[in-house]
């Protein structure tokens, strides 16, 4: 084992769209959505929608075949599985659901290479409905985080992931993200950790404000080629340094996050076997 695990955040990071968009406006029901968005939670949204998709005659199967036709860089498959192969280990912490994941990742493949994936819960029930709920139930136990939505703080999780992972010395954490919600567990990085944001995406914004806040180094991409690239140059760099040497400078940080320098330098949910 390289004692590294990758995170990957789901939506436009692994897959190049927003999972929940993706099968509300291939169903054909994007109105109604964006009418509810006023109304409530976008966690709460979603399993509203399940609702109406399925009261429209729309099946568990219907969606799991848009699911399927999702849209995907094809160096992205590529990336997680040399990841894997390499030793690091793969977890996902993600804003979607977990029938939307799993259904993607086992149509290409790649559910066996993850070894845990923290999401909102999302499974069928007896009338054969999809149901979405919120992975912190905000209405008993609020996160009290500012910095993300009511049903999911990705930092918690994070910390939690950290927390496992102290009596494993020399253990390094890849952080792979693109959306607002991505921000808050960049924060929760250590200075050994690395943050690898989507330029020109919402956390690659919220983090060129200030880089200094991030005490992990910082490596940007901004496609499925550079995804690829970029982690698995961070692999092979880690995997070849001496424990606990770990140099790193303030200047570095706000260098990674430059065009020249990407050009430079090319409780988790139990998840059923």
């Amino acid at each position: 084992m390289t004692g590294i695990v990758v995170v990957f955040d789901f939506d436009k990071t692994i897959i190049d769209v927003d999972s929940d968009n993706w099968v509300v406006d291939e169903l054909g029901f994007t109105d109604l959505f964006n009418q509810l968005l006023n109304t409530m939670p976008w966690n709460s949204v979603m399993d509203r929608m399940m609702r109406e998709i399925h009261s429209h005659g729309k099946t568990v199967e219907d969606i799991e075949e848009v699911l399927k036709r999702v849209p995907i860089h094809p160096r992205v498959v590529p990336a997680i599985k040399s990841a894997h192969a390499l030793g690091c280990e793969l977890r996902i912490v993600s804003d979607a659901n977990m029938f939307f994941i799993e259904t993607i990742l086992k149509h290409l493949g790649l559910r066996d290479y993850f070894s845990e994936i923290n999401t909102n819960p999302g499974s069928v029930d007896d009338e054969g409905r999809l149901r979405i709920s919120p992975y912190h139930d905000f209405t008993v136990s609020p996160h009290n985080c500012d910095l993300c939505p009511p049903n999911m703080c990705k930092g918690l999780v994070v910390e939690r992931i950290k927390a496992s992972l102290c009596k494993e010395e020399n253990k390094r954490i890849i952080y792979l993200g693109d959306g607002s919600g991505d921000y808050c567990p960049s924060l929760k990085l250590g200075d050994s950790d690395y943050m690898m944001p989507r330029k020109n995406f919402p956390v690659w914004d919220l983090i060129s404000r200030n880089p200094l806040l991030v005490k992990a180094e910082i490596h940007e991409w901004t496609d499925g080629d550079e995804l690829e690239r970029v982690l698995l140059q961070l692999i092979s760099s880690i995997s070849v340094e001496k424990p606990n040497n770990f140099p790193f400078s303030a200047d570095c940080k706000l260098e990674t996050l430059s065009v020249a320098s990407h050009e430079a330098f090319p409780k988790a949910l139990p998840v059923p076997h």
